[in-house]
């Protein structure tokens, strides 16, 4: 299955993003790819949250490209996220390198890269946002909400700040807080990307 990777802006200066942090950004765009059709009742949308190395790009083949996405295996006719019966939706995280606003883009208000800049984030910014893309999709309840790792932590938060959003969570490898070694590992990888 060939699939393209599209981009929608979801926050601009007249309704920008407030983070978890308080800081505003007043133009996010966010990467997602869709996998099957939405039905017109638009009851069987499904989406699907990804971990820390994960981005938009979960199922299927890009054009002339050779690498699947990385749920491939999951996610397609037949498989156990069905295209056949689903409408997924896959975005890439704020903060992240794949599309999505984060550090590498433009600050409207220097007209240079964020880089450093760019304000720490919360697992809530990641599901504001993909609840907002939810919105311009014209999806207003979902029927899963699927993560592994960070896109289970993503589903969690999800779940529990607006559990009306969907009828089910499947929640992977994740859990609601860390362990202090999980903590300190954490803080090894922050300064290695940081150095």
């Amino acid at each position: 299955m060939i699939v393209e990777t599209e981009t929608a802006r979801l926050y601009d200066a007249d309704h920008p993003l407030s983070t978890a942090s308080g800081v505003e950004l007043s133009e996010v765009d966010v990467a997602y790819e869709t996998y099957g059709e939405l039905t017109p009742a638009r009851d069987n949308a499904v989406f699907v949250c990804h971990a820390l190395t994960g981005d938009a790009h979960a199922a299927g083949l890009h054009a002339g490209d050779d690498k699947p996405g990385w749920w491939d295996n999951l996610i397609g006719p037949g498989k156990p996220l069905d295209t056949d019966r689903w409408f997924i939706v896959s975005a890439n995280l704020l903060g992240g390198c794949a599309g999505t606003t984060g550090p590498a883009s433009l600050n409207p208000r220097t007209g240079a890269p964020y880089g450093p800049d760019f304000p720490l984030l919360a697992v809530s910014d990641f599901v504001t946002v993909h609840r907002r893309l939810g919105e311009y999709l014209g999806i207003e309840h979902w029927a899963a909400l699927v993560g592994g790792s960070l896109g289970g932590m993503q589903v969690l938060d999800w779940v529990l700040r607006y559990p009306g959003d969907t009828d089910n969570a499947v929640i992977v490898a994740a859990s609601s807080r860390l362990t202090a070694q999980n903590i300190a590992f954490s803080a090894v990888g922050r300064q290695a990307i940081m150095r």
